[in-house]
Protein backbone atom coordinates (compact mmCIF):
# COMPACT_ATOMS: atom_id res chain seq x y z
CA UNK A 1 0.00 0.00 0.00
CA UNK A 2 1.32 3.41 -0.97
CA UNK A 3 2.13 6.11 1.53
CA UNK A 4 0.43 9.49 1.79
CA UNK A 5 1.96 12.78 0.72
CA UNK A 6 1.15 15.39 3.35
CA UNK A 7 1.52 19.02 2.36
CA UNK A 8 2.18 20.56 5.77
CA UNK A 9 1.59 24.27 6.24
CA UNK A 10 3.94 25.50 8.97
CA UNK A 11 2.73 29.05 9.28
CA UNK A 12 4.88 32.18 8.96
CA UNK A 13 7.84 31.33 11.20
CA UNK A 14 6.96 31.09 14.88
CA UNK A 15 6.94 27.35 15.80
CA UNK A 16 4.04 28.05 18.17
CA UNK A 17 1.91 29.04 15.16
CA UNK A 18 2.15 25.50 13.74
CA UNK A 19 -1.29 23.92 13.99
CA UNK A 20 -1.93 20.96 16.30
CA UNK A 21 -2.67 18.76 13.28
CA UNK A 22 0.51 19.78 11.49
CA UNK A 23 2.62 19.09 14.58
CA UNK A 24 1.05 15.65 15.00
CA UNK A 25 1.60 14.65 11.37
CA UNK A 26 5.21 15.89 11.32
CA UNK A 27 5.98 13.69 14.30
CA UNK A 28 4.18 10.68 12.82
CA UNK A 29 5.58 10.83 9.26
CA UNK A 30 8.13 8.29 8.06
CA UNK A 31 9.84 10.92 5.91
CA UNK A 32 10.17 14.67 6.45
CA UNK A 33 11.01 16.59 3.26
CA UNK A 34 11.98 20.24 3.04
CA UNK A 35 13.51 22.75 0.63
CA UNK A 36 16.45 25.12 0.92
CA UNK A 37 18.72 27.19 -1.25
CA UNK A 38 22.27 25.98 -1.89
CA UNK A 39 23.46 27.40 1.44
CA UNK A 40 21.60 24.45 3.02
CA UNK A 41 19.73 26.33 5.74
CA UNK A 42 16.07 25.37 5.61
CA UNK A 43 13.66 27.76 7.30
CA UNK A 44 10.90 25.15 7.09
CA UNK A 45 12.96 22.51 8.87
CA UNK A 46 13.87 25.03 11.57
CA UNK A 47 10.19 25.70 12.23
CA UNK A 48 9.29 22.00 12.27
CA UNK A 49 12.26 20.76 14.30
CA UNK A 50 10.47 20.87 17.71
CA UNK A 51 7.90 18.39 16.36
CA UNK A 52 10.26 15.95 14.63
CA UNK A 53 11.34 12.70 16.25
CA UNK A 54 14.69 10.88 16.21
CA UNK A 55 15.17 8.38 13.42
CA UNK A 56 12.95 10.02 10.80
CA UNK A 57 14.19 9.94 7.22
CA UNK A 58 14.94 13.45 5.98
CA UNK A 59 14.82 14.48 2.33
CA UNK A 60 16.67 17.76 1.84
CA UNK A 61 15.58 19.24 -1.51
CA UNK A 62 18.19 21.83 -2.51
CA UNK A 63 17.30 24.32 -5.23
CA UNK A 64 20.00 24.43 -7.91
CA UNK A 65 19.38 28.13 -8.47
CA UNK A 66 17.44 30.92 -6.76
CA UNK A 67 18.28 34.45 -7.95
CA UNK A 68 21.71 33.74 -9.47
CA UNK A 69 22.43 32.92 -13.10
CA UNK A 70 22.70 29.35 -14.41
CA UNK A 71 24.43 27.62 -17.30
CA UNK A 72 21.58 25.10 -17.66
CA UNK A 73 20.67 24.77 -21.37
CA UNK A 74 17.06 25.54 -20.53
CA UNK A 75 17.99 28.62 -18.54
CA UNK A 76 16.50 29.37 -15.13
CA UNK A 77 13.14 27.76 -15.85
CA UNK A 78 14.78 24.67 -17.30
CA UNK A 79 16.94 24.25 -14.20
CA UNK A 80 13.95 24.63 -11.89
CA UNK A 81 11.73 22.25 -13.88
CA UNK A 82 14.45 19.62 -13.86
CA UNK A 83 14.88 20.05 -10.11
CA UNK A 84 11.16 19.58 -9.47
CA UNK A 85 11.10 16.40 -11.57
CA UNK A 86 14.07 14.98 -9.68
CA UNK A 87 12.57 15.95 -6.31
CA UNK A 88 9.26 14.34 -7.24
CA UNK A 89 11.09 11.15 -8.20
CA UNK A 90 12.83 11.04 -4.81
CA UNK A 91 9.55 11.50 -2.92
CA UNK A 92 7.72 9.04 -5.18
CA UNK A 93 10.19 6.31 -4.21
CA UNK A 94 9.24 6.73 -0.54
CA UNK A 95 5.52 6.86 -1.28
CA UNK A 96 5.67 3.75 -3.48
CA UNK A 97 7.44 1.94 -0.63
CA UNK A 98 4.50 2.73 1.68
CA UNK A 99 6.15 5.56 3.59
CA UNK A 100 4.17 8.65 4.55
CA UNK A 101 5.95 11.84 3.51
CA UNK A 102 5.47 15.18 5.27
CA UNK A 103 6.55 17.86 2.79
CA UNK A 104 7.06 21.07 4.76
CA UNK A 105 5.88 24.41 3.48
CA UNK A 106 6.32 27.78 5.17
CA UNK A 107 3.00 29.59 5.42
CA UNK A 108 0.28 27.69 3.56
CA UNK A 109 1.10 24.86 1.10
CA UNK A 110 -1.00 26.34 -1.71
CA UNK A 111 -0.11 30.00 -1.21
CA UNK A 112 3.06 30.90 -3.17
CA UNK A 113 4.62 27.67 -1.93
CA UNK A 114 6.95 25.10 -3.49
CA UNK A 115 4.64 22.31 -2.33
CA UNK A 116 2.25 22.85 -5.22
CA UNK A 117 4.92 21.76 -7.72
CA UNK A 118 5.20 18.39 -5.97
CA UNK A 119 1.41 18.12 -5.68
CA UNK A 120 0.98 18.50 -9.44
CA UNK A 121 3.55 15.81 -10.12
CA UNK A 122 2.47 13.27 -7.47
CA UNK A 123 -1.23 13.70 -6.57
CA UNK A 124 -2.41 11.73 -9.62
CA UNK A 125 -0.41 8.67 -8.46
CA UNK A 126 -0.53 8.84 -4.66
CA UNK A 127 -2.92 9.96 -1.96
CA UNK A 128 -2.12 13.63 -1.24
CA UNK A 129 -3.63 15.64 1.58
CA UNK A 130 -3.02 19.26 2.52
CA UNK A 131 -2.84 20.76 6.01
CA UNK A 132 -3.40 24.52 5.70
CA UNK A 133 -1.19 26.96 7.54
CA UNK A 134 -1.30 30.58 8.67
CA UNK A 135 -0.12 32.77 5.82
CA UNK A 136 2.46 35.51 6.02
CA UNK A 137 -0.31 37.97 5.16
CA UNK A 138 -2.12 37.15 8.39
CA UNK A 139 1.10 37.20 10.41
CA UNK A 140 2.15 40.55 8.97
CA UNK A 141 -1.28 42.02 9.66
CA UNK A 142 -1.02 40.82 13.26
CA UNK A 143 2.45 42.36 13.55
CA UNK A 144 1.11 45.64 12.23
CA UNK A 145 -1.88 45.43 14.53
CA UNK A 146 -4.43 46.73 12.07
CA UNK A 147 -7.28 45.23 10.03
CA UNK A 148 -6.39 44.81 6.38
CA UNK A 149 -9.99 44.93 5.19
CA UNK A 150 -13.36 45.54 6.79
CA UNK A 151 -16.94 45.43 5.57
CA UNK A 152 -17.09 45.29 1.78
CA UNK A 153 -13.47 46.25 1.18
CA UNK A 154 -11.42 44.24 -1.32
CA UNK A 155 -7.97 42.79 -0.55
CA UNK A 156 -5.66 42.10 -3.49
CA UNK A 157 -2.61 39.86 -3.10
CA UNK A 158 0.14 40.82 -5.54
CA UNK A 159 3.58 39.38 -6.33
CA UNK A 160 6.32 41.99 -6.26
CA UNK A 161 7.75 40.41 -9.42
CA UNK A 162 4.98 42.00 -11.51
CA UNK A 163 5.97 44.77 -13.94
CA UNK A 164 5.89 48.14 -12.18
CA UNK A 165 3.20 49.58 -14.47
CA UNK A 166 0.84 46.65 -13.87
CA UNK A 167 1.52 46.67 -10.14
CA UNK A 168 0.78 50.41 -10.05
CA UNK A 169 -2.55 49.95 -11.82
CA UNK A 170 -3.67 47.16 -9.51
CA UNK A 171 -2.73 49.20 -6.44
CA UNK A 172 -4.85 52.07 -7.73
CA UNK A 173 -7.87 49.82 -8.18
CA UNK A 174 -7.95 47.96 -4.85
CA UNK A 175 -8.98 48.98 -1.32
CA UNK A 176 -6.15 47.05 0.32
CA UNK A 177 -3.14 45.08 -0.85
CA UNK A 178 -0.56 42.57 0.30
CA UNK A 179 2.59 42.51 -1.84
CA UNK A 180 4.64 39.31 -1.67
CA UNK A 181 8.01 38.23 -3.11
CA UNK A 182 10.03 41.27 -2.15
CA UNK A 183 13.81 41.05 -1.77
CA UNK A 184 15.38 42.53 -4.90
CA UNK A 185 11.98 43.56 -6.24
CA UNK A 186 11.41 46.13 -3.46
CA UNK A 187 12.68 49.21 -5.38
CA UNK A 188 10.10 48.53 -8.09
CA UNK A 189 7.40 47.84 -5.49
CA UNK A 190 8.09 51.15 -3.75
CA UNK A 191 8.02 52.98 -7.07
CA UNK A 192 4.64 51.40 -7.86
CA UNK A 193 3.31 52.40 -4.42
CA UNK A 194 4.45 55.97 -4.98
CA UNK A 195 3.04 56.12 -8.53
CA UNK A 196 -0.29 54.77 -7.27
CA UNK A 197 -0.43 57.32 -4.44
CA UNK A 198 -0.32 54.55 -1.84
CA UNK A 199 3.20 54.87 -0.41
CA UNK A 200 2.08 56.85 2.65
CA UNK A 201 -0.47 54.10 3.39
CA UNK A 202 2.00 51.23 3.09
CA UNK A 203 3.84 49.28 5.77
CA UNK A 204 6.73 46.83 5.53
CA UNK A 205 6.88 43.71 7.71
CA UNK A 206 10.02 41.59 7.74
CA UNK A 207 10.10 37.99 8.97
CA UNK A 208 6.66 38.26 10.55
CA UNK A 209 6.15 36.33 13.81
CA UNK A 210 9.84 35.39 14.12
CA UNK A 211 12.31 36.69 16.70
CA UNK A 212 13.77 38.88 13.93
CA UNK A 213 10.48 40.54 13.03
CA UNK A 214 10.63 44.21 11.96
CA UNK A 215 7.79 46.60 11.14
CA UNK A 216 8.51 49.85 9.30
CA UNK A 217 6.76 52.41 7.15
CA UNK A 218 7.40 51.33 3.56
CA UNK A 219 8.78 54.77 2.77
CA UNK A 220 11.52 54.34 5.41
CA UNK A 221 12.90 50.97 4.29
CA UNK A 222 16.51 50.64 3.10
CA UNK A 223 16.11 49.10 -0.37
CA UNK A 224 19.49 47.38 -0.07
CA UNK A 225 18.44 45.40 3.00
CA UNK A 226 15.15 43.68 2.12
CA UNK A 227 15.04 39.86 2.50
CA UNK A 228 12.73 37.62 0.51
CA UNK A 229 10.78 36.81 3.68
CA UNK A 230 9.15 40.20 3.91
CA UNK A 231 5.84 41.66 2.83
CA UNK A 232 4.31 45.05 2.15
CA UNK A 233 0.79 45.75 3.39
CA UNK A 234 -1.55 48.53 2.34
CA UNK A 235 -4.53 48.45 4.76
CA UNK A 236 -7.97 49.41 3.51
CA UNK A 237 -9.55 52.78 4.29
CA UNK A 238 -10.28 53.33 7.97
CA UNK A 239 -14.07 53.04 8.52
CA UNK A 240 -14.16 55.92 11.02
CA UNK A 241 -13.11 58.44 8.37
CA UNK A 242 -14.07 56.81 5.08
CA UNK A 243 -10.54 57.38 3.77
CA UNK A 244 -7.16 56.05 4.89
CA UNK A 245 -7.48 58.18 8.01
CA UNK A 246 -6.04 61.59 8.69
CA UNK A 247 -2.57 62.44 7.47
CA UNK A 248 -0.85 63.39 10.69
CA UNK A 249 2.16 61.57 12.07
CA UNK A 250 3.39 60.97 8.49
CA UNK A 251 1.51 57.73 7.81
CA UNK A 252 -2.11 56.74 7.42
CA UNK A 253 -4.33 54.02 8.79
CA UNK A 254 -4.66 53.62 12.54
CA UNK A 255 -3.13 50.25 13.38
CA UNK A 256 -4.93 48.43 16.16
CA UNK A 257 -4.69 45.07 17.89
CA UNK A 258 -8.40 44.52 18.24
CA UNK A 259 -11.58 45.48 16.45
CA UNK A 260 -13.38 48.64 17.41
CA UNK A 261 -16.45 48.46 19.64
CA UNK A 262 -19.70 47.87 17.83
CA UNK A 263 -22.51 50.39 18.03
CA UNK A 264 -24.52 48.05 20.21
CA UNK A 265 -21.76 47.24 22.68
CA UNK A 266 -19.23 50.00 22.70
CA UNK A 267 -17.22 49.24 25.82
CA UNK A 268 -17.92 46.93 28.74
CA UNK A 269 -21.65 47.13 28.22
CA UNK A 270 -21.81 50.85 27.47
CA UNK A 271 -23.99 51.67 24.49
CA UNK A 272 -23.16 53.99 21.61
CA UNK A 273 -23.69 57.59 22.62
CA UNK A 274 -22.87 56.91 26.27
CA UNK A 275 -20.41 59.26 27.94
CA UNK A 276 -16.87 58.19 27.19
CA UNK A 277 -13.61 60.05 27.63
CA UNK A 278 -9.98 60.11 26.60
CA UNK A 279 -7.31 60.29 29.28
CA UNK A 280 -3.78 60.86 28.00
CA UNK A 281 -1.34 59.37 30.49
CA UNK A 282 2.42 59.29 30.97
CA UNK A 283 3.97 56.07 32.30
CA UNK A 284 7.26 57.72 33.18
CA UNK A 285 10.53 56.83 31.47
CA UNK A 286 10.95 53.16 32.36
CA UNK A 287 10.69 51.86 35.90
CA UNK A 288 7.23 50.78 37.07
CA UNK A 289 7.79 52.69 40.32
CA UNK A 290 7.88 55.92 38.30
CA UNK A 291 4.27 55.53 37.14
CA UNK A 292 2.09 57.68 39.38
CA UNK A 293 -0.87 56.26 41.34
CA UNK A 294 -3.14 58.65 39.43
CA UNK A 295 -2.01 57.16 36.10
CA UNK A 296 -2.26 53.60 37.43
CA UNK A 297 -5.86 54.24 38.49
CA UNK A 298 -6.72 55.66 35.04
CA UNK A 299 -5.23 52.60 33.34
CA UNK A 300 -7.25 50.29 35.59
CA UNK A 301 -10.47 52.16 34.80
CA UNK A 302 -9.95 52.23 31.03
CA UNK A 303 -11.90 49.94 28.73
CA UNK A 304 -9.41 50.57 25.92
CA UNK A 305 -5.69 51.33 25.74
CA UNK A 306 -4.29 53.12 22.71
CA UNK A 307 -0.61 53.74 22.07
CA UNK A 308 2.73 52.84 20.57
CA UNK A 309 3.34 49.09 20.88
CA UNK A 310 6.41 49.44 23.12
CA UNK A 311 4.51 51.57 25.64
CA UNK A 312 1.34 49.45 25.55
CA UNK A 313 3.49 46.43 26.37
CA UNK A 314 4.58 48.12 29.61
CA UNK A 315 1.00 48.08 30.91
CA UNK A 316 -0.05 44.82 32.61
CA UNK A 317 -2.84 43.04 30.76
CA UNK A 318 -6.29 43.13 32.35
CA UNK A 319 -9.18 40.83 31.43
CA UNK A 320 -11.75 42.55 29.23
CA UNK A 321 -9.55 45.54 28.44
CA UNK A 322 -8.91 46.08 24.73
CA UNK A 323 -5.39 47.02 23.61
CA UNK A 324 -4.88 48.97 20.37
CA UNK A 325 -1.16 49.08 19.61
CA UNK A 326 0.51 50.78 16.64
CA UNK A 327 3.90 51.93 15.44
CA UNK A 328 5.42 55.23 16.50
CA UNK A 329 4.70 57.22 13.33
CA UNK A 330 0.90 57.45 13.35
CA UNK A 331 0.20 59.93 16.14
CA UNK A 332 -2.72 61.76 14.53
CA UNK A 333 -4.39 58.56 13.39
CA UNK A 334 -3.91 57.08 16.85
CA UNK A 335 -5.47 60.18 18.40
CA UNK A 336 -8.44 60.05 16.01
CA UNK A 337 -9.02 56.41 16.84
CA UNK A 338 -8.96 57.08 20.59
CA UNK A 339 -11.40 59.95 20.24
CA UNK A 340 -13.72 57.88 18.06
CA UNK A 341 -13.72 55.06 20.61
CA UNK A 342 -14.60 57.55 23.34
CA UNK A 343 -17.30 59.08 21.17
CA UNK A 344 -18.90 55.62 21.09
CA UNK A 345 -18.77 55.35 24.87
CA UNK A 346 -15.36 53.85 25.65
CA UNK A 347 -13.11 55.04 28.46
CA UNK A 348 -9.84 55.33 26.60
CA UNK A 349 -6.35 55.72 28.03
CA UNK A 350 -3.84 56.97 25.46
CA UNK A 351 -0.48 55.73 26.69
CA UNK A 352 2.77 57.67 26.40
CA UNK A 353 6.18 57.17 27.92
CA UNK A 354 7.56 59.90 30.18
CA UNK A 355 5.17 62.84 30.33
CA UNK A 356 2.45 62.89 27.66
CA UNK A 357 2.92 66.61 27.09
CA UNK A 358 6.64 66.34 26.28
CA UNK A 359 7.16 65.19 22.67
CA UNK A 360 4.34 62.70 23.19
CA UNK A 361 0.63 62.12 22.59
CA UNK A 362 -1.08 64.94 24.49
CA UNK A 363 -0.63 67.55 21.78
CA UNK A 364 -1.72 65.15 19.02
CA UNK A 365 -4.90 64.18 20.90
CA UNK A 366 -5.79 67.77 21.70
CA UNK A 367 -5.15 68.88 18.13
CA UNK A 368 -7.49 66.24 16.69
CA UNK A 369 -10.03 66.81 19.49
CA UNK A 370 -10.49 70.37 18.21
CA UNK A 371 -12.23 69.00 15.12
CA UNK A 372 -16.04 69.46 15.15
CA UNK A 373 -16.89 65.75 15.27
CA UNK A 374 -15.09 65.38 18.61
CA UNK A 375 -16.29 68.57 20.31
CA UNK A 376 -18.30 66.61 22.90
CA UNK A 377 -15.54 64.13 23.83
CA UNK A 378 -13.86 65.01 27.16
CA UNK A 379 -10.05 64.90 27.15
CA UNK A 380 -7.86 64.87 30.26
CA UNK A 381 -4.06 64.83 30.51
CA UNK A 382 -2.32 63.16 33.46
CA UNK A 383 1.34 64.08 33.95
CA UNK A 384 4.25 61.70 34.19
CA UNK A 385 7.89 61.82 35.18
CA UNK A 386 9.91 63.06 32.19
CA UNK A 387 12.90 61.24 30.79
CA UNK A 388 14.93 64.43 31.20
CA UNK A 389 14.22 64.59 34.93
CA UNK A 390 14.94 60.88 35.34
CA UNK A 391 18.32 61.12 33.61
CA UNK A 392 19.17 64.29 35.51
CA UNK A 393 18.45 62.58 38.84
CA UNK A 394 21.00 59.85 38.13
CA UNK A 395 23.88 62.36 38.13
CA UNK A 396 22.55 65.08 40.43
CA UNK A 397 21.01 68.31 39.17
CA UNK A 398 22.22 69.26 35.67
CA UNK A 399 18.80 70.87 35.08
CA UNK A 400 18.97 72.86 38.32
CA UNK A 401 18.58 76.22 36.56
CA UNK A 402 16.82 77.40 33.39
CA UNK A 403 16.84 74.76 30.66
CA UNK A 404 15.25 73.91 27.32
CA UNK A 405 13.96 70.67 25.81
CA UNK A 406 14.66 70.14 22.11
CA UNK A 407 13.88 67.13 19.93
CA UNK A 408 16.62 66.43 17.43
CA UNK A 409 14.23 64.58 15.12
CA UNK A 410 13.62 66.32 11.83
CA UNK A 411 10.72 64.07 10.81
CA UNK A 412 8.03 66.57 11.78
CA UNK A 413 10.02 69.80 11.42
CA UNK A 414 12.88 70.76 9.08
CA UNK A 415 16.45 70.52 10.30
CA UNK A 416 16.87 74.25 9.73
CA UNK A 417 14.37 74.87 12.54
CA UNK A 418 16.17 72.41 14.83
CA UNK A 419 19.52 74.07 14.12
CA UNK A 420 18.12 77.56 14.71
CA UNK A 421 16.69 76.55 18.08
CA UNK A 422 19.90 74.81 19.15
CA UNK A 423 21.89 77.92 18.30
CA UNK A 424 19.47 80.25 20.09
CA UNK A 425 19.35 78.18 23.28
CA UNK A 426 23.11 77.66 23.29
CA UNK A 427 23.64 81.41 22.91
CA UNK A 428 21.20 81.99 25.79
CA UNK A 429 23.41 79.85 28.03
CA UNK A 430 20.78 77.37 29.17
CA UNK A 431 21.21 73.67 29.78
CA UNK A 432 19.52 71.58 27.10
CA UNK A 433 17.74 68.23 27.31
CA UNK A 434 17.99 66.57 23.88
CA UNK A 435 15.21 64.12 23.01
CA UNK A 436 15.17 61.74 20.00
CA UNK A 437 18.84 62.34 19.21
CA UNK A 438 19.36 59.51 16.70
CA UNK A 439 17.88 56.36 15.22
CA UNK A 440 19.07 53.52 13.01
CA UNK A 441 18.33 55.61 9.91
CA UNK A 442 19.03 59.08 11.28
CA UNK A 443 22.68 59.27 12.32
CA UNK A 444 24.26 62.59 11.33
CA UNK A 445 22.22 64.96 13.51
CA UNK A 446 24.16 64.40 16.75
CA UNK A 447 27.42 65.41 15.12
CA UNK A 448 25.78 68.44 13.54
CA UNK A 449 24.30 69.42 16.92
CA UNK A 450 27.72 69.16 18.58
CA UNK A 451 29.28 71.48 16.00
CA UNK A 452 26.52 74.07 16.50
CA UNK A 453 26.87 73.97 20.29
CA UNK A 454 30.66 74.24 20.16
CA UNK A 455 30.32 77.67 18.55
CA UNK A 456 28.73 78.85 21.85
CA UNK A 457 29.93 76.41 24.55
CA UNK A 458 33.28 75.54 26.03
CA UNK A 459 34.56 72.16 24.73
CA UNK A 460 34.77 70.98 28.37
CA UNK A 461 31.03 71.52 28.92
CA UNK A 462 29.60 68.44 30.69
CA UNK A 463 27.28 66.22 28.65
CA UNK A 464 25.17 63.50 30.30
CA UNK A 465 24.26 60.44 28.22
CA UNK A 466 21.39 58.48 29.78
CA UNK A 467 20.25 55.33 28.00
CA UNK A 468 17.22 53.22 29.00
CA UNK A 469 17.10 54.98 32.36
CA UNK A 470 14.76 53.05 34.63
CA UNK A 471 14.95 50.05 32.32
CA UNK A 472 16.90 46.76 32.52
CA UNK A 473 19.83 48.02 30.42
CA UNK A 474 20.23 51.43 32.05
CA UNK A 475 23.53 53.23 31.57
CA UNK A 476 24.49 56.82 32.47
CA UNK A 477 27.79 58.45 31.57
CA UNK A 478 29.24 61.96 31.66
CA UNK A 479 31.57 63.17 28.91
CA UNK A 480 32.67 66.56 27.63
CA UNK A 481 31.04 68.23 24.65
CA UNK A 482 34.29 67.89 22.70
CA UNK A 483 34.40 64.14 23.41
CA UNK A 484 30.74 63.43 22.62
CA UNK A 485 30.79 60.50 20.16
CA UNK A 486 27.68 60.39 17.91
CA UNK A 487 28.20 56.64 17.37
CA UNK A 488 27.41 56.04 21.06
CA UNK A 489 23.98 57.70 20.81
CA UNK A 490 20.75 56.03 19.70
CA UNK A 491 16.98 56.56 19.96
CA UNK A 492 16.89 55.26 23.55
CA UNK A 493 19.46 57.82 24.68
CA UNK A 494 18.66 61.20 26.20
CA UNK A 495 21.37 63.87 26.29
CA UNK A 496 21.71 66.72 28.74
CA UNK A 497 24.06 69.47 27.58
CA UNK A 498 25.32 71.67 30.38
CA UNK A 499 25.49 75.48 30.51
CA UNK A 500 28.43 77.70 31.51
CA UNK A 501 27.38 77.28 35.16
CA UNK A 502 27.25 73.46 34.97
CA UNK A 503 29.91 71.64 36.98
CA UNK A 504 30.93 67.98 36.97
CA UNK A 505 32.98 66.44 39.77
CA UNK A 506 33.94 62.92 40.80
CA UNK A 507 32.80 61.20 44.00
CA UNK A 508 33.20 57.65 45.30
CA UNK A 509 29.67 56.98 43.98
CA UNK A 510 30.50 58.31 40.51
CA UNK A 511 30.44 61.59 38.62
CA UNK A 512 28.03 64.23 39.92
CA UNK A 513 26.76 67.13 37.84
CA UNK A 514 24.89 70.29 38.84
CA UNK A 515 23.95 73.57 37.25
CA UNK A 516 24.21 76.41 39.74
CA UNK A 517 21.08 78.41 40.43
CA UNK A 518 22.97 81.69 40.69
CA UNK A 519 25.48 83.58 38.57
CA UNK A 520 28.53 85.10 40.24
CA UNK A 521 27.47 88.68 39.52
CA UNK A 522 23.87 88.17 40.70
Amino acid sequence: MSGTLWGIGLGPGDPELVTVKAARLIGAADVVAFHSARHGRSISRGIAEPYMRPGQIEEHLVYPVTTETTDHPGGYQGAIDEFYEQAATRLAAHLAAGRDVALLAAGDPLFYSSYMHMHRRLADRFNAEIVPGITSVSAASAALGTPLVEGEQVLTVLPGTMPVDELTERLRETDAAAIMKLGRTFPGVRRALADAGRLDDAYYVERASSTRQRVLAAADVDEADVPYFSITLVPGPTPTTGVAALVGGQHRGAPTNTSEPTTSNAADGESAGAAGEVVVVGLGPGAADWTTPEVTAALDEATDLVGYTTYINRVPERAGQRRHASDNKVESERAAMALDLAKRGARVAVVSSGDPGVFAMASAVLEVSAEPQFKDVPVRVLPGLTAANAVASRVGAPLGHDYAMISLSDRLKPWEVVAQRLSAVAAADMAIAIYNPASSQRRWQVGAMREILLTHRDPETPVVLGRDVGGPTESVRVVTLADLNPDEVDMRTLLIIGASTTTAFDTPEGTRVFTARRYENA
